[in-house]
């Protein structure tokens, strides 16, 4: 029951701390000593022995009652506040041990976010009814610091990132779509070669998102040296108005066509020839994160709650496991 020491000096015990919280909530020795379970000795010798490691007197005893001292009254509340936090550690590494409850920091960049968090957070909420899912969107860069530094748990974002220390575990991979005003030569076509890259006005995202740096290196596979970049948008919703309004074309993932095309008629579709231009969606973790095992297991149900999508699922050896939805009906072509 002796305290322990830091630095030389001796420090209460939670035994110690909890019968004086008991003793100053009773105001008696033997209702204090049956609330806690201690024998009334054991109480009144730990009261004892932490008055010795404090200095000071906490209570005053009378043959009738007990009194809290000046200094008791006011070490009673900071004892009880540290009891209280050691309670809600105790109830926290609970629920660390139970798989799938307390907090999941969850990081998404903004070209992943609006298209498959309402899959995420559906699945969440029917799944895992006691995780508490807190999702931050932001750019790749601050997503990567925020897991680095321990800020994030969990990052979900276009892959590879090529980054020592972070597994990736792989969902699915997903085709470029080419957006073109109504009357663009390419609009509505199939087919379309890479190469018809080399020609076009793309309009890119700012600075910063990774679908910027993933068009480019699409053009220049396509072999085009550069894209000269006259405007830009903070969004995808902004860029694909900036299309309809006759600025030039873009590249959309396929998972944001839908939501994105759908605000105005004044935009067609073109699919590429195959091998289409794709980019892979991945979760990404730490590498031997204490939640490892309950990640693997998020990511094999998030790949089976995304079959619905127009996505090609993966399996956990980033081979394709099943193909996802067959193309869009018809010529592969839809005028929004």
């Amino acid at each position: 029951m002796a305290g322990t020491r830091t630095n030389g000096r001796r420090q209460p015990s939670l035994a110690q701390l909890r019968a004086f919280a008991a003793v100053a909530e009773h105001l008696h020795f033997r209702d204090a000593a049956a609330a806690i379970g201690m024998s009334q000795p054991a109480l009144s010798g730990a009261v004892s022995a932490l008055e010795e490691t404090l200095g000071v007197t906490l209570l005053e005893r009378t043959t009738r009652k007990v009194l809290l001292s000046p200094a008791g009254a006011r070490l009673a509340v900071r004892a009880k506040a540290v009891l209280d936090e050691v309670g809600a550690l105790m109830e926290e590494a609970e629920a660390v041990r139970a798989p799938f409850t307390g907090a999941l920091r969850l990081g998404v960049i903004p070209t992943v976010a609006p298209y498959l968090l309402p899959t995420v957070l559906r699945l969440v909420h029917d799944r895992y009814p006691d995780l508490d899912l807190q999702v931050h969107e932001e750019q790749t860069a601050n997503l990567l610091e925020g897991l680095a530094v321990g800020r994030l748990d969990l990052l979900l974002l276009a892959v590879p990132l090529g980054v020592p220390g972070i597994v990736e575990l792989p969902l699915f991979d997903e085709d470029f779509v080419l957006v073109t005003p109504l009357d663009h030569w390419l609009g509505g076509r199939e087919g379309i070669p890479r190469e018809a890259l080399r020609e076009l006005n793309l309009l890119l995202l700012d600075e910063g998102h990774c679908l910027r740096d993933q068009a480019l290196d699409i053009c220049r596979e396509a072999g085009r040296a550069d894209a000269p970049v006259t405007t830009t948008a903070a969004g995808l919703s902004t860029l694909v108005q900036l299309v309809a309004g006759g600025l030039g074309v873009t590249l959309l993932p396929r998972t944001a066509v839908k939501v994105e095309t759908t605000r105005s008629e004044e935009l067609l579709t073109g699919y590429f020839a195959d091998p289409a231009p794709t980019r892979r969606v991945a979760l990404a973790m730490r590498a031997g994160a204490a939640r490892g095992a309950e990640y693997e297991e998020l990511a094999d149900a998030l790949r089976e709650a995304l079959r619905p999508l127009p996505v090609r699922v993966l399996g956990r050896d980033d081979r394709a496991a099943t193909a996802g939805p067959s193309p869009l009906p018809g010529t592969g072509l839809r005028r929004f």
